[in-house]
């Protein structure tokens, strides 16, 4: 039997994120069932020589240059643009002319066949803006193996709480921001821990070294490791779709303390708190809050509903696939 080709347009050159999910999607077990090719726009032309797809993901984030490619990929295979970039924060945050961020979206969606939205938050931010219709709109939500960071025992709390971040040194990340805040924040017993590297790299080693409670660790290799060293994870981003740190996190059996944003709303129900991001009395109380109780029962809670979040990942993308290349659901689960 001839395996359905489906193809993944990647545009981020970056390691991690839509990469590392498509790189490991193509890994996985789903290659028994799908023929799966990752290439970038300007190599269609030379994937086209070894046959059609049946299937074409789009990971670009959709822009207005993009919009004929669209219009010419359709001619070659249904065509779905999984969004990992937009969402309510970044419009906030990032945009200077709504009307026409919309205007752009809303032509791109209706160019696809469908949308594969990356939370529910983004998918409710999509469908309350009226970007596209809700019946084309499918969530699966991101996810990686996590059989390391299940692995970490419980860390022994200790007089000093320490709270750990990691991710690019980048606006999105809002690393910058939140070190301008520690001495109105940060309890005298607790110390930060901020591990990454990235353009606001030059920033973010002036402001930690005026700050003795924070410590910069530099790129973090083995986040296992990293994650084992703290009692909580702090994720201050000014804008995030998904957020794959939080999973981590909770996977590892951390409380989490999240930006009031996006798809990390969602994530730190029953293992964290999710709080405006300017609102420092809001962050500074719920840094006084954690208890080792506290930090017990969330990391607990967390590590829960983490545990089969790969799996899921796997089945949903897999019933995407049979149902979007051969028409019927299927309900064979892979496992890794």
């Amino acid at each position: 039997m001839v395996k359905p080709k489906i193809w993944h347009l990647i545009g981020d050159k970056r390691a991690g994120g839509s990469n590392l999910l498509v790189e490991r999607l193509s890994q996985s077990a789903l290659k028994e069932d799908f023929d799966f090719l990752t290439l970038r726009l300007e190599g269609i032309s030379a994937a086209r020589q070894e046959g059609k797809p049946d299937l074409i993901v789009f990971h670009y984030p959709c822009a207005w240059r993009y919009l004929w490619r669209l219009l010419v990929l359709k001619l070659q295979a249904p065509v779905y643009i999984c969004d990992h970039h937009y969402c309510r924060g970044f419009e906030k945050e990032q945009v200077k002319s709504p009307w026409r961020f919309r205007l752009l979206l809303r032509l791109a969606y209706g160019l696809a066949q469908g949308v594969i939205a990356v939370s529910g938050a983004q998918k409710e931010w999509m469908v309350k803006t009226r970007l596209v219709n809700p019946a084309k709109v499918t969530v699966i939500l991101p996810a990686s193996p996590l059989d390391s960071f299940l692995a970490l025992a419980p860390k022994a709390p200790g007089e000093t709480l320490i709270l750990g971040a990691y991710g690019r040194f980048a606006p999105q990340k809002g690393f910058s921001q939140f070190l301008q805040r520690v001495p109105q924040m940060l309890p005298p017993q607790a110390r930060f821990k901020l591990g990454g590297y990235g353009q606001d790299e030059g920033e973010i080693q002036a402001l930690a070294a005026t700050l003795p409670q924070v410590e910069l660790v530099g790129a973090v290799g083995d986040v296992s490791e990293f994650l084992s060293q703290c009692d909580a994870v702090v994720i201050p981003s000014r804008w995030e779709p998904f957020g794959l740190v939080c999973l981590e996190a909770k996977a590892a059996g951390r409380a989490v303390l999240a930006a009031e944003v996006d798809g990390l709303t969602e994530q730190v129900r029953d293992c964290g708190l999710a709080l405006p991001l300017d609102d420092v009395p809001a962050w500074r109380q719920a840094f006084e809050s954690l208890t080792p109780q506290t930090l017990k029962q969330w990391g607990e809670n967390g590590r829960r509903s983490a545990a089969g979040a790969w799996q899921t990942c796997l089945r949903d993308w897999g019933r995407f696939f049979r149902e979007k290349t051969q028409g019927g659901g299927g309900e064979k689960l892979a496992d890794g």
